[in-house]
C-alpha cells in the first residue's frame, strides 16, 4: 500500500480518530466520515479529506476502515443506502469494531456479492492503546486480504490471525471482554470485602498478584485507576453491557450454557441502570461499596 494512496476510514470517534490519526501520521491520504459533525471537524483540521457518506469514502478509497459502535449501525454504514457496498473503489473493508460475529458474517455475504473482501479486524487495548500503537488486533479473513492489509494493521498494534472466516475475530474478541469484565467485577466484590475487613488495598493487590488470583484487574486497572480513586480507564459501563451481552448471546446461539457469563452480564446492567451508563467501568467499585453500604443499612 503506497503512502500517496487514498485509504477511508468510517467511525472517527473515541476508537477511531486516534487510529485514523496514526494512518496519516505515517504519510498515509486519508478520507473519511462520521455521522458526527464534531468528529468530521476533528479530522479535517489534521488534515483528512470529509466525505458527505460512507459511500463517497467507498467511491475513493480501495481499502476502507471502519470502527463503529453497533452491530446495526455496521450493517447500515456497509449495506445501507449511500453504504459501503456501493462504492466504486473499496476492494477491501477492515472492520475494526466490536459487533459480534453474526453481523459480520451478514455484512462479508452482502459485501462479497460486490466483490469486496471483509477483514474482520476487532481491536482490544482502549483509547490510550489506540493513540499509542499498542492494540492487539485480533484479524479474520482471507489470507490474501490479510496480507494485503498487515502494514497498515501493524500501525495500530501487534496482529494476531485467529482465522480465516470473518466472524472469528469477533468471537475471539467477545470471549476475551467477557473474561475481562468478569475478572473486574469480581476482583470489586474481593476489594470492597478487604477493604471492608481492614485490609491494606495495595498490601491486597500484592498479594493477589503473588499469588492464583492475579487477573487484568488486579495488575492494571485496580493499581492504576482504582486505588488513585481516579477511575479514567477510558471504557464506558455502556460499552462493558454492550460486549458482554453479545458474548453470552453468541455464546448461547452456540449451544455453549453461560452460568458466570450470565451472571456477571446482570451484575454490569444493573450498575448500568443505577446511571452508570456513561461512568467508567472502574467505577463499578463505587456501586459494589454502595450496595454494601445499603446492606448495612438494611
Amino acid at each position: 500500500m503506497h503512502s500517496n494512496e487514498m485509504l477511508g476510514f468510517v467511525g472517527v470517534g473515541v476508537m477511531g480518530r486516534p487510529m485514523a490519526e496514526r494512518l496519516m501520521a505515517r504519510g498515509h491520504a486519508l478520507m473519511v466520515y462520521d455521522a458526527s459533525a464534531r468528529a468530521r471537524e476533528q479530522l479535517s483540521a489534521v488534515g483528512a479529506q470529509v466525505a458527505a457518506s460512507a459511500q463517497e469514502v467507498a467511491d475513493n478509497a480501495s481499502v476502507l476502515f471502519t470502527s463503529l459502535p453497533s452491530p446495526a449501525i455496521f450493517q447500515d454504514v456497509a449495506l445501507g443506502e449511500h453504504g459501503i457496498s456501493r462504492g466504486k473503489a473499496v476492494k477491501i473493508l477492515v472492520d475494526l469494531s466490536t459487533v459480534g460475529s453474526r453481523a459480520t458474517r451478514a455484512v462479508a455475504a452482502g459485501l462479497g456479492r460486490h466483490d469486496i473482501e471483509v477483514v474482520d479486524a476487532p481491536v482490544s487495548g482502549g483509547a490510550a492503546g489506540a493513540k499509542a500503537g499498542t492494540l492487539s488486533v485480533m484479524a479474520a479473513g482471507k489470507p490474501e486480504a490479510i496480507a494485503a492489509v498487515r502494514t497498515l494493521l501493524e500501525i495500530f498494534g501487534k496482529i494476531i490471525v485467529v482465522g480465516e472466516q470473518p466472524g472469528q475475530g469477533q468471537l475471539i474478541k467477545l470471549l476475551n471482554n467477557m473474561l475481562s469484565s468478569t475478572a473486574f467485577a469480581i476482583t470489586s466484590e474481593a476489594f470492597v470485602a478487604g477493604v471492608r475487613g481492614g485490609l491494606d488495598p495495595e498490601t491486597m493487590m500484592s498479594v493477589f498478584n503473588a499469588g492464583s488470583g492475579k487477573n487484568g484487574a488486579t495488575m492494571d486497572k485496580f493499581p492504576k485507576y482504582v486505588l488513585p480513586r481516579s477511575f479514567d480507564f477510558g471504557f464506558p459501563i455502556s460499552s462493558v453491557c454492550k460486549d458482554i451481552g453479545l458474548a453470552v448471546d453468541e455464546c448461547q446461539a452456540m449451544g455453549v450454557p453461560l452460568w458466570v457469563g450470565n451472571t456477571v452480564r446482570q451484575l454490569w446492567q444493573f450498575a448500568a441502570l443505577q446511571d452508570g451508563r456513561g461512568c467508567d467501568m472502574t467505577e463499578l467499585v463505587k456501586y459494589v461499596e454502595q450496595w454494601s453500604d445499603a446492606a448495612d443499612q438494611a
